[in-house]
């Protein structure tokens, strides 16, 4: 299963307001994006190539503010998500854009194809691993999904980062690390939702799986995708804070 009911009821409750918190309402937000749809992308871009005319699938695509600018820079994007208020501001960023996004809602593990055709890029980028209790049926979903020669990009937090290191302090000067955690727990943990930071009254939780590197390559690998390139990253957002340490990745595999 992709996630417990305690992960989706928490994600269909209250979802819609935090993305208006934190983007601004769809109308406020589209003005934005079409402007520069480019941006919200910059760390996608460069390992998706020439997105104009492709068939791309964002599974657990959320709010669409990756779909809808994909959109807008000429690909014919789908979401797969099972938050209907992440489906609604999706759909209405999508209209104040002036553009159509197709929106699937449900799990992302039960997706089928049916009379479409298949897609040239599946992606999922940032939070989205650690809500599977098992990666291989994720994988495999990606496999059936995509074109022959079609691409699969995953962008996601650093499992040293996640698992095994934790960073105290709000200065560069007075930045402290950790190794505190155990890389190898396989444990469910649960925590705030994450968008409970744009919403400081929401008060729901979700149950995680904290997955190694290792076995993400690997279940990737088991799906029949063959992995091209692992990336490792470090923090893109600072040149000083935990400097040395890798915070994401990005791992591509193509469909033979």
């Amino acid at each position: 299963m992709t996630t417990n009911n305690q992960n989706q009821e928490a994600w269909n409750n209250e979802s819609y307001q935090a993305w208006v918190k934190r983007f601004g309402v769809p109308t406020e937000a589209a003005q934005k994006l079409k402007a520069h749809p480019e941006k919200p992308l910059i760390t996608l871009l460069p390992h998706f190539g020439e997105v104009a005319g492709k068939r791309i699938m964002n599974l657990m695509g959320s709010n669409g503010t990756k779909a809808v600018p994909l959109a807008l820079l000429g690909a014919d994007v789908s979401v797969a998500d099972f938050s209907p208020g992440n489906k609604r501001y999706a759909m209405e960023l999508a209209e104040a854009s002036g553009i159509s996004i197709s929106y699937v809602l449900g799990d992302v593990l039960e997706l089928q194809l049916g009379d479409q055709p298949p897609y040239d890029l599946v992606f999922a980028e940032m939070g989205i691993l650690h809500y599977f209790k098992d990666l291989g049926p994720f994988f495999q979903m990606i496999y059936s999904l995509l074109d022959e020669g079609g691409q699969c990009v995953i962008r996601d937090f650093h499992p040293v980062s996640t698992k095994l290191i934790t960073s105290k302090g709000t200065t560069a000067k007075i930045r402290k690390h950790k190794v505190n955690g155990d890389y190898f727990d396989s444990s469910l943990y649960e925590q705030n939702v994450s968008f409970s930071k744009f919403d400081t009254e929401t008060t729901s939780t979700v149950l995680l799986r904290k997955w190694t590197l290792g076995e993400i390559v690997t279940a990737t690998a088991n799906s029949g995708l063959i992995v091209s390139e692992l990336i490792e990253e470090p923090n893109l957002s600072s040149d000083v804070f935990d400097k040395g340490i890798p915070k994401t990745f990005v791992l591509k595999a193509v469909k033979p």
